[in-house]
């Protein structure tokens, strides 16, 4: 990689960056902070609310309470927030506001992680499903109630923007053609996020980050774990050339110190390709604003060609090998029971659910009723969702 270019905090942000001067504002008009631009205060909202707490006790891949170095989804999230921050500094974009979107970007998931989701929505499927990304957005803009004057943290346009989009357009022809979560589209119907359009670079950046972090860490929670080993990693490409590198240098390094060596030089070189071929995409388009990247045809932060080749073979391996273990799958049916017994328990007696749940929702039809319980059931961590189930069940599945 080159190094000409490259951002080291230093310098002025890039012509096509989001300007926090610049911002779109807010749905709730608030006074400026005299001492933080706009995408400062989002960052410092989204850290201090009751969502990114709850992070700590959700799972990523390993139930929680397996041991205590497994990534939760705090940890995950704090990882990502850290490599989005730094493609942002090299590219010259706003370290803020792409710290904020990746630290928001998990916020709904689900207790036990993509099982829980998978639950939820399978339940949820005649009231418009359940989608993790979509509820993050309703907790931002109505479920966290910290403020005086209104639901939600009040984001900026922005933040909620990237928190959306991240993945590009939802709508029209640049989108994937997929159907958008009902609860974006009532969203952006008064607050319009442009979804037919792209996100910004900072968006981008906490996206690719969010692949880079966990493709990384899973290896690093696998080999913990012991279902992955370093000679099975020897038939990926991408980690036997780092594990080859690794062991040429230190030929009598122990394999827990080669482990994390291959996970330290595999997201390294995922943050420099990306932070080269992102540097030719965006020369290619020459975007002179934060509006042209919005209009343009593609994504600019990517992987390099070679690269993303093998960071999708690295995902086909870590599914086959680790996500569907049949260990991890014992567990995951149990995981599943869990929230499937809880919506139907909650739904059979919504009095069940603690009073600012349930109050209200006698008078309410079936549909919001069970968007409720949604709400309510995706707010759970991993250990609140066991206690409620030994609460309402004589028998709670054991998750090990």
């Amino acid at each position: 990689m080159t190094l000409q270019g490259i951002g080291f905090g230093y310098r002025e942000r890039a012509v096509y960056a989001c300007d926090p001067a610049k911002s779109r504002g807010r749905l709730f008009l608030e006074s400026e902070s005299p001492t933080r631009t706009p995408f400062q205060r989002d960052r410092d909202r989204i850290i201090h609310s009751n969502a990114f707490r709850r992070l700590k006790h959700k799972t990523q891949v390993f139930i929680a309470h397996e041991g205590d170095h497994y990534r939760t989804r705090l940890t995950h999230t704090i990882e990502v927030a850290q490599i989005a921050r730094a493609l942002a500094r090299a590219l010259r974009l706003d370290e803020d506001l792409a710290e904020a979107i990746a630290l928001v970007h998990d916020f709904g998931h689900t207790p036990f992680g993509h099982t829980g989701e998978d639950a939820l929505n399978e339940k949820m499927k005649d009231f418009c499903g359940f989608d993790h990304n979509a509820q993050s957005l309703r907790i931002v803009t109505k479920l966290e109630r910290r403020y005086a004057e209104f639901d939600g943290l009040n984001l900026t346009w922005e933040t909620l923007e990237g928190l959306v989009k991240h993945n590009g357009p939802l709508t029209g022809a640049k989108s994937k053609g997929e159907p958008v979560p009902q609860p974006i589209l009532d969203y952006s119907a008064q607050h319009d996020l442009e979804l037919a359009r792209f996100a910004s670079l900072e968006a981008q950046c906490a996206a690719i980050a969010d692949d880079i972090a966990y493709n990384a860490h899973d290896i690093d929670d696998g080999l913990r774990s012991g279902l992955l080993t370093l000679p099975i990693l020897d038939e990926v490409p991408l980690t036997r050339q780092l594990l080859d590198e690794v062991r040429h240098r230190y030929p009598s390094l122990d394999p827990v110190r080669t482990g994390h060596e291959l996970v330290r030089r595999q997201i390294t070189i995922m943050v420099e390709d990306v932070i080269t071929q992102a540097q030719i995409n965006i020369a290619a388009i020459h975007p002179a604003s934060v509006e042209e990247v919005r209009a343009a045809d593609a994504t600019m932060v990517t992987f390099s060609p070679a690269m993303r080749e093998a960071e999708k073979t690295l995902k086909r391996f870590l599914y086959k090998n680790l996500y569907f273990h049949e260990k991890v799958i014992v567990v995951r049916q149990s995981a599943e029971r869990i929230v499937r017994d809880l919506f139907d328990a909650y739904m059979n007696d919504p009095g069940s659910m603690p009073g600012e749940w349930h109050e209200g929702l006698e008078a309410c039809g079936i549909a919001v009723q069970a968007r409720r319980i949604a709400d309510f059931l995706a707010g759970m961590t991993d250990n609140y969702a066991i206690r409620e189930h030994r609460r309402l069940f004589d028998h709670t599945p054991e998750l090990n």
